[in-house]
């Protein structure tokens, strides 16, 4: 029996298959080969196309089967993680009616911070446990508030996982926990915000049926199946935002365990069993994939929206079409601290842990006589690896206290110097692990469908490659002071 994995990501899809046995990925792929775009129609903004999304669903999938490593016909469920917040609208048909607001866009802080007041910030935080933000309500909001037409004409909004799940199926569902990352749902009252959906004068008739994260999301519909050499009938068994999914992948869902990521953003993402809350929601919590009104499993994230994303615009100035990997050797040839040069990474919309606001990437201390594209390369992972230190700060502050990290091999995480500079600033181990965000999506389906009769039984197998530990902490803690001296001289 094999498990289909799906990753929505905002750079490209990533499609696995795990066999449900052995619990080893037998195939992997992605498509495209290079970063998706993003749209930016103004400063601020970010969008995507929905229907981009399935196209490179189908031809992930499709690049998947031609590796021939297994029989398509033995998928038996299929698991989908997908990028956190984003707004997809589609009419009474399942048509689509614009663009996707994704993640990092900002347009809607303004109304955001107008709920929060409104609604009254100890209500919001006690109730949702995080401001209503830039988050998944407040897009639909701004729809509502600026394209009454296409608000006027929709007849369901979702979060991009649920999307994809309605192209495969033609059914469409969502969950407690998507609903909570896009702040429509109300943690002690267990419904959908009265107070969000009131405010906004939002429609509770838009959302779609609630089902848990584990379960059948809706069944490949026969088109679809033709189309893709998939047998018809399979269950979607699991959604999950990327967050939840990543933690879920490394095997993390019980109080006090920690998972981190650094792809496009950048995330700690730690779980615990309080309905908990930082008082300038800087920090979010949702529910996580494992969580139940009787037993509370939340997860407490941080996001840093210009991480990858930040050594992606680097490598695309000064790389000349370079590999990540030639990247990060350029990297290693400069000391810590690069010589003075500062990288602050911020500048990919509005950063919620600098509450909200948009301060925009930037460079300082630049000497023209000293500094080269090594430096810049060093400057900006170790730049990256600071804003997740300013961030981890906010949460210890806040009850959070990793004792150990664990994360994925992949990513900003393929860099000794990040990993290196990351597990120094922070002062805390990291294990990492071969897993990535399709894998864990084909575990969940597991689980989902039944064949894991828990998620201890779908990771008994999982081991970490390495326990990487602190050798300069206090080294790192001298350059993060300077890096943190300018910053708030920034935010002042």
């Amino acid at each position: 029996m094999l498990l289909l994995g799906i990753d929505i990501g905002t750079s490209s899809i990533k499609v696995s298959v795990v066999d449900a046995a052995t619990q080893v990925c037998t195939a992997s792929a992605q498509y495209p080969d290079i970063e998706s775009g993003i749209i930016a129609l103004q400063p601020g903004w970010a969008e995507q196309s929905p229907d981009t999304w399935w196209e490179h669903v189908q031809l992930a999938i499709l690049k998947l089967h031609a590796q021939r490593k297994y029989d398509p016909k033995e998928i038996a469920a299929i698991g989908i993680a997908y990028q956190m917040h984003g707004l997809v609208m589609v009419d009474k048909e399942q048509q689509t009616l614009r663009n996707s607001i994704i993640w990092c866009d900002s347009r809607a802080v303004s109304l955001g911070e107008i709920a929060f007041e409104a609604i009254g910030k100890e209500k919001c935080l006690l109730h949702l446990l995080n401001s209503p933000g830039n988050f998944t309500a407040s897009k639909l909001a701004w729809v509502k508030e600026n394209e009454s037409v296409i608000y006027d004409k929709t007849g369901t909004i979702m979060l991009p996982g649920d999307f994809i799940a309605m192209k495969l199926t033609g059914s469409i569902t969502t969950s407690i926990s998507a609903l909570s990352e896009g702040v429509f749902w109300d943690f002690l009252e267990n419904t959908l915000s009265a107070d969000v959906f009131g405010h906004y004068g939002l429609n509770t008739s838009l959302i779609p049926d609630v089902h848990p994260v584990f379960a059948v999301h809706g069944h490949v519909s026969a088109s679809v199946a033709s189309a893709l050499s998939l047998n018809q009938g399979i269950p979607v068994t699991y959604k999950a935002g990327d967050q939840p999914n990543n933690a879920l992948s490394l095997n993390v869902l019980e109080p006090g365990e920690v998972a981190a990521t650094a792809g496009t953003s950048g995330v700690i993402y730690g779980v615990t069993d309080q309905l908990t809350y930082d008082n300038e929601s800087r920090i979010n919590t949702f529910a996580h994939v494992n969580y139940t009104p009787e037993k509370k499993r939340l997860g407490v994230l941080l996001c840093i929206n210009g991480t990858g994303i930040l050594n992606r615009w680097i490598r695309d100035i000064v790389g000349s079409g370079m590999t990540y990997e030639q990247l990060n050797r350029l990297a290693e040839e400069v000391k810590p601290g690069s010589d003075g040069l500062l990288v602050f990474p911020f500048g990919n919309g509005a950063e919620r842990m600098l509450n909200n606001r948009i301060v925009n990437a930037s460079l300082q201390h630049i000497d023209l006589n000293k500094h080269s594209k090594q430096h810049l390369i060093r400057a900006g992972q170790e730049g990256i690896a600071f804003a997740f230190r300013y961030g981890l700060d906010i949460m210890r502050r806040n009850g959070m206290n990793p004792q150990v990290i664990r994360a994925g091999r992949a990513n900003m995480f393929l860099s000794k110097v990040f990993t290196h500079s990351f597990v120094n600033t922070l002062n805390v181990p990291v294990e990492l692990y071969n897993c990535d965000g399709s894998v864990g999506a084909a575990f969940g389906a597991g689980i989902g469908a039944g064949v894991y009769a828990s998620p201890k039984e779908a990771f008994q197998h999982f081991k970490p490659l390495e326990l990487v530990t602190a050798v300069d902490a206090a080294r790192y803690d001298e350059l993060y002071n300077q890096w943190l001296e300018q910053l708030q001289i920034q935010l002042s």
